[in-house]
């Protein structure tokens, strides 16, 4: 969603005319059909057409880019790989359950994935998140320590400065 309205704020740009000239009729019509079909785009890229071959093929392809491509490196490399692992056998219901998962907001799907924060409940029936969480969830337990770890509920990243301000500082975060 969050993506959609930046790609529509940067095509405003394009579109609008400089603030000296006046907007004619023609490009305030063309403005507003452009926010009016966003919502049928989005829908519409989220389809999920499995009837031949080459639908599956594209579709496929389109869901491991955008788990790839999210622009947050560590769920790109998490989700990314999950997903080239298992969209070759998901049948539509679980590439609906994906597709919500998608599109989460990053910051927010990070923090419930770590479990920093808990999901909402529609988002703990998903199968498919539940286990990407457990995958993170195994991966954490082989790889790393439970004293290098926060407690649950609480931001694991701490501000790179945090020993410097002494125990009356912040606790979490660079504040």
């Amino acid at each position: 969603m969050a993506a959609a309205l930046l790609r529509r704020a940067l095509h405003l740009r394009r579109v609008l005319p400089s603030p000296s000239s006046p907007l004619p009729a023609s490009s305030a019509h063309r403005l507003l059909s452009a926010f009016a079909t966003t919502a049928s785009q989005q829908n519409a890229a989220t389809a999920v057409d499995l009837s031949s071959d080459e639908s599956r093929r594209r579709l496929v392809n389109r869901l491991v880019y955008r788990s790839k491509q999210r622009g947050f490196l560590e769920l790109d490399l998490v989700l990314g790989s999950w997903v080239e692992q298992h969209v070759h056998a998901m049948d539509e219901a679980n590439i609906r359950a994906l597709l919500q998962v998608l599109d989460i907001e990053n910051p927010d799907l990070w923090k419930w994935l770590t479990g920093q924060e808990q999901p909402p409940e529609d988002l703990n029936t998903n199968h498919v998140f539940a286990a990407i969480k457990s995958k993170i969830t195994e991966n954490l337990a082989k790889h790393a320590s439970p004293e290098t770890r926060s407690t649950p509920g609480q931001p694991w990243v701490r501000g790179w400065d945090d020993i410097s301000k002494g125990k009356d500082g912040p606790k979490y975060g660079n504040q």
